[in-house]
């Protein structure tokens, strides 16, 4: 059998982590890493994936709606706005709240 070498580079905690794994099972650390990455995933691992693989759909399922929601809110406020330009001014006088503050006080007197 034909190996390479592989040169991998890690933080010196998951080197330490390496270590100790392949301690507990009595192997190398190549070992270990060759075990680990040629195993086949067990039925939970391919649940697991499954549900990633749903739940990223969902994801971008929900930032398209919320995006066109949210450009829907802001057309609704550019309207407003354009209404609220092109309305006359009311006469400060005239005002709804001026009225109730004028009855208001009428009243209390």
């Amino acid at each position: 059998m034909k190996t390479e070498r592989v040169t991998l580079l890690t933080t010196p905690e998951f080197k330490t982590f390496l270590v100790e794994a392949a301690a507990r099972e009595c192997v190398s650390v190549a070992e270990l890493v060759r075990s680990r990455c040629e195993r086949k995933p067990d039925a939970d691992a391919a649940i697991f994936t499954s549900l990633a693989t749903e739940l990223r759909a969902a994801v971008r399922e929900a930032n398209v709606s919320l995006k066109s929601g949210l450009a829907e809110a802001e057309s609704v406020m550019a309207e407003l706005r354009a209404r609220r330009q092109a309305a006359p001014v009311a006469d400060a006088r005239k005002t709804p709240a001026r009225k109730r503050r004028k009855t208001a006080g009428a009243a209390n007197a």
